[in-house]
């Protein structure tokens, strides 16, 4: 149970915010993927979607079907309902999507930046980076683009001063202290420091996303070579 830790607020006529914090942590996401996970599971008449976001879901649902005069204080009413009946000392399985990720060179055009600033070299950068396991707090700014937390403060480094206008769809980047993976071509500011060959988004596949909150993400490196044939095999 979490007792009064939550609030429940109306955002629009047809949505309400439940915040679980006001920090982002592993904890707060643990409640968060839980609560998510019982609405996957389980029939939550007028519900239309959720978003979940670092220390909240949004929850959209239609007053019409809730037969309600107060369609908010029935939605309010049904939340603060589930969530008294959740256990949220539960253990959570983690899944863990492994992801190939070649850096440096013209894929990884900032990585030098990267090492520079947090004094240390490249094959530090890669060997830090490519060992982190990075908890998906979010999905957004883009379809599909993953905000990965747990990256170490040892290549925590600033956006850039100036943004591209253009980065590679699957580049890999550092903006402060989280890491994250550009899943269609887009302007954008992070430190680029690789690419995958994978595709993150897919309007074509039933799972439009390969990464989802609550996920746990790790890279491992390849090689230029190993980077082009698996680009080839999964275009």
């Amino acid at each position: 149970m979490l007792g009064n830790e939550f609030k429940v607020i109306q955002s629009s006529e047809i949505s309400a915010v439940v915040e679980f914090g006001n920090t982002i942590d592993e904890n707060i996401n643990k409640k968060i993927r839980i609560f998510c996970k019982w609405l996957d599971e389980n029939l939550f008449y007028g519900l239309v979607e959720y978003i979940p976001y670092f220390t909240s879901v949004s929850i959209i649902y239609d007053p019409m079907k809730l037969k309600s005069k107060e369609p908010f204080k029935y939605m309010e009413f049904k939340i603060k309902e589930i969530i008294s009946n959740l256990d949220f000392s539960c253990e959570y399985e983690d899944h863990v999507v492994e992801i190939p990720v070649c850096y440096g060179n013209e894929l990884g055009p900032d990585i030098e930046i990267v090492a520079q600033k947090n004094d240390i070299t490249i094959e530090d950068v890669i060997n830090i980076h490519s060992n982190g396991k990075y908890l998906v707090y979010m999905i957004g700014f883009a379809p599909g683009f993953p905000y990965l937390g747990g990256l170490s403060e040892k290549i925590f480094t600033p956006r850039r001063d100036t943004p591209r206008t253009v980065i590679p769809e699957g580049s890999v980047g550092i903006a402060g202290m989280q890491t994250g993976i550009y899943p269609i071509e887009t302007p954008g500011g992070w430190q680029i420091i690789g690419r995958t060959p994978f595709k993150l988004f897919d309007l074509n596949n039933k799972e439009k996303t390969i990464l989802k909150c609550g996920d746990i993400a790790k890279f491992y490196p390849i090689s230029y070579e190993e980077y082009m044939k698996l680009k080839e095999k999964i275009s």
